[in-house]
């Protein structure tokens, strides 16, 4: 699967070994910073990462701030994007299976690694489950396109 990440400085220790492990699982992996610790705008690299999933670049992304609460709000304003700030593998699981969610945002500094890997995972490994629940993400769509 080609996967792409993203992190501000709070959260570029998660994303940077959740980019190790996912590509020792065998995924395509995009790093799309940042790369260290110093202060930068979570905004710019939310947009770098929903521009890579609206492109096609992507299929999925995940996305790392210190709270998940920024960065997620930044993809969101992407039409094509549908993230879903979760804590645990049942949330990541259930943003899949009934809002098709491509990104998954995670809290640096309320998660340790091992939560972030399970949910990761979960995110990952399921499927949408579409039926009733496809009409509602298409209702989404519609949304945006008739406040244009």
């Amino acid at each position: 699967m080609k996967i792409a990440l993203a992190a501000d400085h709070a959260g570029y220790a998660l994303k940077d070994e959740l980019v190790a492990w996912l590509r020792e699982a065998g995924h395509e992996v995009t790093n799309l910073g940042t790369n260290g610790p110093d202060s930068v705008d979570y905004p710019e690299f939310g947009t770098r990462l929903a521009r890579a999933i609206a492109s096609g670049e992507a299929e999925r992304g995940i996305a790392v701030c210190g709270s998940g609460i920024g960065i997620s709000i930044a993809i969101n304003r992407e039409p094509r994007c549908r993230c879903a700030r979760v804590d645990d593998p049942l949330s990541a699981a259930l943003a899949r299976e009934h809002n098709d969610a491509n990104v998954l945002a995670l809290g640096a500094r309320l998660i340790g690694s091992d939560m972030a890997r399970a949910c990761v995972s979960a995110f990952l490994g399921t499927d949408f489950a579409g039926g009733r629940h496809q009409r509602r993400v298409d209702s989404l769509s519609r949304a945006l396109q008739e406040s244009d």
